[in-house]
């Protein structure tokens, strides 16, 4: 006898039951900012490649100088964290800035003005 045999007519069987946690994924509008910020910075000869990785529980955007290096930036998107779902990380790992705000926390990797005299 199954499993399916021995439960009662009226049991009710959650169409989630053992299914993996959403995957966390960047949307339009969040993608749209990021992609602002790297068109200008590729404009500028900053940047050149990037890649988009969706790991458990947060989603990465990397920033690469070149392909074959490590990333230089990582802008990831976690959900669960308590200060805020978006943080700007550098290739040592050091945390630049996290908040609820994607686009004030992008704003760490703005190039400052300079004089020109």
């Amino acid at each position: 006898m199954s499993d399916m045999d021995s439960r009662s007519p009226g049991t009710v069987i959650p169409l989630n039951a053992g299914a993996s946690p959403p995957r966390v994924s960047f949307d339009r509008r969040e993608l749209q900012a990021i992609l602002q910020l790297y068109g200008r910075m590729v404009a500028a000869g900053e940047w050149r490649d990037y890649a988009i990785d969706f790991l458990k529980g947060k989603a990465v955007f990397a920033i690469f100088r070149r392909a074959s290096e490590m990333p230089l930036y990582r802008v990831e998107k976690n959900p669960e964290a308590k200060q805020g779902p978006y943080a700007v990380i550098n290739t040592a790992g050091l945390v630049l800035k996290r908040g609820h705000d994607l686009r004030r926390v992008l704003a760490v990797l703005e190039k400052p003005l300079q004089v020109v005299q």
